[in-house]
């Protein structure tokens, strides 16, 4: 289970996947690559909220404003070609191979205070594992917030949870029906999400809890088999972040990954990923390794629109 949190290690890249897979997390410093992807991030925000403090939007603005804003902000992030090339410089300068990983697109996530926006395009996760949301065992998360955060409006791992299986509804979760029918919606729900998404089905034991509270830029790595929550935002701030998952080859030809204890959703994200080199996908036979027969023709196995920010 998750034990140790290892600051600014010196592990290569082979031995921090072992430790990851094993449940722990690695936290680090902010770095050039880092800050570099910050700046680009509080660019582009600054640009959309011009001339407001984007921590304190939910006191200036209206909640349907703020989220036909993000709705167009988002995407662009995601998009931008600087964004991906953050995210190479960012994984070469941590020690990756960037021959053997491969990554999906960031993120900006927002994290408002409950009482003004926690749904659709904010949608504040309840406790979860992306191996829910059809990730594979062998996919790591990176995460590091914009701005400064405080314990009040981060994340929350559930470490008792990495060796304990949670009831849980995954068994009707599969990606390719949720790239057709969900993921272009969520700037649509904004008092409510109505989306259909794995959740547990039992009480969550929510301590003991742990929060890591880094530096802007500062660096978080952990298993998305971690269960993990956001934390409800009692700050008055709003938390802007960034995320973005990654594989690595070998890993995935192998199978080799933290341990499935109760996720039983369909589909694969595996077709997300791009190689750090190139931006070249995973090898079709490599991702043949994670298909289940749910690939039918017509099947949405690729999000193709402009991707907002949901799991």
């Amino acid at each position: 289970m998750m034990n140790s949190i290892f600051f600014n290690s010196r592990l290569s890249d082979d031995e921090r996947r072992t430790k990851l897979y094993d449940g722990q997390v690695f936290v680090y410093s902010a770095s050039p690559a880092a800050l570099r992807f910050i700046e680009l991030a509080k660019e582009m925000i600054h640009e959309a909220f011009p001339g407001l403090d984007p921590l304190r939007l939910q006191d200036v603005m209206p909640v349907e404003q703020c989220v036909e804003i993000l709705a167009a902000l988002k995407p662009r992030f995601i998009h931008d070609p600087r964004s991906k090339q953050c995210i190479r410089d960012l994984l070469v300068e941590r020690g990756c191979d960037p021959e053997r990983t491969y990554f999906d697109v960031p993120r900006m996530r927002t994290a408002f205070p409950s009482d003004y926006l926690s749904s659709g395009i904010a949608y504040a996760f309840h406790p979860h594992r992306d191996t829910w949301y059809s990730a594979p065992q062998n996919q790591l998360n990176w995460w590091f917030p914009i701005f400064d955060v405080s314990d009040e409006n981060v994340m929350a791992f559930h470490p008792h949870y990495w060796d304990h299986p949670l009831k849980n509804s995954s068994r009707g979760y599969n990606y390719y029906e949720w790239n057709a029918q969900n993921r272009a919606t969520a700037a649509q729900h904004v008092k409510s999400d109505t989306r259909v998404q794995p959740k547990a089905e039992e009480p969550v034991e929510l301590d003991p809890q742990v929060r890591v509270v880094a530096e802007p830029g500062g660096v978080m790595i952990f298993s998305g088999a971690q269960l993990h929550s956001t934390v409800p935002n009692h700050s008055r701030f709003t938390r802007f972040s960034i995320d973005f998952r990654t594989v690595n080859l070998d890993d995935a030809m192998q199978r080799r990954g933290a341990p499935n204890i109760d996720s039983e959703c369909t589909g694969t994200t595996m077709r997300d990923y791009l190689r750090v080199t190139d931006l070249a996908h995973l090898p079709d036979d490599v991702i043949a390794l994670y298909n289940d027969g749910t690939e039918v023709e017509g099947a949405e196995l690729i999000y193709h629109a402009n991707v907002e920010a949901t799991a």
